[in-house]
């Protein structure tokens, strides 16, 4: 399978009070279609800085991001913005749900900035909470739902355009250990079965273990990357291709 995204010598300085603060330097990483990618590092290593970067939400001191061969580090703020809703998904710490609107009208949100038609929309956000587990619950508000349903319909919003990738910032960081365990199970389950791309920052080593790799970040550098065996019978490289065919 073809690398999704391309990282080539990146950096990454900011300005703070006069001063420049270098938070990544020289990075280098590629990540295939249908990998799972866990970034992991101290606190201030750089891992959230590089995760907007692939996400798009921030921009490159130095370097390129690539996306299918496509320069994504030299798009204009109105490109990068389009390009953000067509191809990615993003999932935070802290769900982001509006509070006063359903579980579907959530999931339907960012549907509105698409061209589908009310009808195609609604369809859309019931077959991602279908696949979430909780089309029974579309009709309840945020407050009406448990911590990890919350984050599991927040997870069903980053999939219902159906994106490239998917962007998880501490995804299970506001979760107890079995709500934790449902929304890693998830992720990985999306992975694999529906050939979901999956770049995720996390402090969790638990959390960690349903990834493919695990990149360590150490003062703004690569330091160790992680790989897990492929299972017996198991081929990555076809799950893209094969949930999409």
């Amino acid at each position: 399978m073809e690398n999704i995204i391309s990282v080539a010598n990146v950096g990454k300085t900011y300005a703070r009070g006069g001063q420049s603060v270098e938070v990544l330097r020289n990075i280098n990483l590629e990540i295939a279609e249908g990998d799972f990618v866990a970034l992991m590092g101290p606190s201030g290593s750089g891992k959230t800085t590089l995760l907007n970067l692939l996400g798009g939400l921030d921009e490159p001191t130095a370097g390129d991001i690539l996306f299918k061969g496509e320069r994504v580090s030299s798009m204009t703020a109105g490109q990068l913005a389009d390009w953000r809703s067509r191809h990615i998904g993003f999932v935070f710490q802290f769900y982001n749900l509006m509070p006063t609107l359903t579980a579907l009208k959530n999931v339907e949100l960012p549907l509105l900035l698409s061209n589908l038609k009310a009808e195609q929309r609604r369809k859309s956000a019931q077959i991602a909470l279908h696949l979430v587990g909780l089309e029974t619950r579309a009709n309840h508000k945020p407050s009406e739902l448990s911590g990890g349903q919350q984050q599991r319909v927040a997870i069903a919003r980053a999939i219902a355009s159906d994106p490239d990738i998917l962007i998880c910032d501490e995804p299970t960081g506001d979760l107890d250990r079995s709500a934790a365990e449902e929304v890693m199970a998830l992720l990985a389950s999306l992975n694999r079965e529906h050939g979901k791309t999956i770049v995720m920052v996390t402090h969790d080593p638990k959390a960690a273990q349903h990834a493919r790799r695990i990149i360590n970040l150490d003062k703004g550098t690569l330091a160790v990357t992680q790989e897990k065996p492929v299972l017996a019978g198991e081929d990555p490289r076809r799950f893209a291709a094969e949930a999409h065919a």
